[in-house]
């Protein structure tokens, strides 16, 4: 189901941007009008690791006017085999420095970064003034602290996990502007998410974070500019070991009274 679009457009762009992002413009289904309000949105990425870095790179490339990227973490060598935002040369140095490095070097996006551990006391803060939340985080507990925070604002949240050779992506929104609200607690209810095991422990194949990021990416594209139909409703499964990709409905698990 087509959405309305998030964001009002910027009036124009500048000649450079323009010419950089020449390939969308010219794109019937997709056009100036689209490229402006890219210009004009802000989207909070929460998570610069493998599936935040796929989707900074690309929200940048894109032409996104702001990203918010809130992570506290420090770059270590090990996450270098799938985090592509970061370099050998940064190994030590904060993630979040890697984004406004990366972003300048791509487009004129304006990135805040925000280096601290989203939770549900500072959550509403660090989140403030986005249009869109892409969730990219590696626990649950700060998975619903941003679902959290996106259901009390009423505002899309973009989300997906990547473990070992598996990766999910849908989008979760309280309030949407059509068709039926979904909240993370119809795909995972609270009770239903024991202890998981961390990447370190069971690892994580990289080349799938950069594919389940730019899923994300895409769909928070779509939800910006009102452009094609988003993944609500929908989770996409991905099998990277088979090479199949399908995808499952979703819907409320919540009874009305």
């Amino acid at each position: 189901m087509p959405f309305a679009p998030l964001v009002d457009p910027v009036e124009d762009l500048p000649a450079d941007e323009r010419v950089r992002t020449a390939r969308h413009r010219v794109m019937f289904d997709f056009g100036d009008a689209a490229q402006r309000r890219l210009a004009a949105a802000h989207v909070a990425v929460v998570g610069a690791g493998g599936l935040g870095s796929a989707v900074i790179l690309a929200l940048a490339a894109a032409g996104v006017g702001t990203l918010t990227v809130i992570d506290d973490d420090d770059v270590d060598l090990s996450n270098l085999q799938r985090q592509v935002l970061h370099r050998r040369g940064d190994v030590g140095a904060p993630k979040v420095d890697s984004a406004v490095r990366a972003a300048a070097d791509l487009s004129a996006t304006r990135v805040i970064a925000r280096r601290a551990r989203l939770d549900t006391r500072n959550a509403a803060d660090l989140l403030a003034g986005a249009h869109v939340i892409v969730d990219g985080s590696d626990t649950f507990d700060t998975r619903r602290a941003v679902a959290a925070a996106s259901e009390s604002a009423g505002l899309p949240l973009v989300w997906g996990t990547v473990q070992e050779f598996a990766g999910q992506a849908t989008v979760f929104w309280s309030r949407p502007s059509a068709g039926t609200p979904i909240v993370l607690d119809d795909l995972y209810p609270a009770a239903s998410v024991g202890t998981l095991p961390s990447c370190a422990e069971v690892g994580v194949f990289g080349p799938l974070c950069l594919q389940i990021g730019a899923v994300l990416a895409t769909e928070t594209v779509k939800l910006v500019t009102g452009v094609g139909e988003p993944l609500l409703g929908r989770v996409l499964l991905v099998d990277a070991l088979r090479g199949t990709q399908r995808e499952v409905p979703l819907r409320p698990a919540r009874v009305s009274a």
